[in-house]
């Protein structure tokens, strides 16, 4: 199976798992040193991310990761994708679409989490013109 498969693969089981809310599964892909970075820039470490799901603080009812690109530098790869969520925290919702990117280290022999960073997709500003419009 090639790199790009298997950082694929694990992408679906990680959507899957944050679905569930299984925090043993996701302990399994999250390397130790794991940051998650939010959308509203906070950052998380591996405990306080999975401390989320144990404590039913966030629960995710719906997560995809499509529109994946993997790079394989050997030793890390970088996937960057859209994740796609329909999710509450502390029963508010946090619904959304974000540009994810997921960094992954080999760790004996297979791909784990490294880091994941989240930015909310927007459009363009204001003063950006449409393709193929005038500048």
């Amino acid at each position: 199976m090639s790199t790009e498969e298997q950082v694929r693969e694990l992408g679906r089981v990680w959507a899957a798992a944050e679905e569930r809310g299984d925090t043993e599964a996701l302990a399994g892909l999250a390397a130790e040193g794991f940051r998650l970075v939010g959308p509203l820039g906070f950052v998380l470490d591996r405990d306080q991310w999975l401390a989320r799901y144990r404590s039913g603080d966030l629960v995710t009812e719906r997560l995809t990761w499509d529109e994946v690109e993997v790079r394989d530098f050997g030793t890390t790869a970088v996937a960057i994708g859209v994740h796609t969520q329909v999710a509450k925290h502390r029963d508010n919702p946090v619904d959304g679409r974000f540009r994810a990117t997921h960094v992954l280290v080999r760790d004996d022999g297979r791909w784990r989490l490294a880091g994941i960073h989240l930015s909310p997709i927007g459009g363009p500003p204001p003063f950006a013109s449409a393709p193929g419009g005038d500048a």
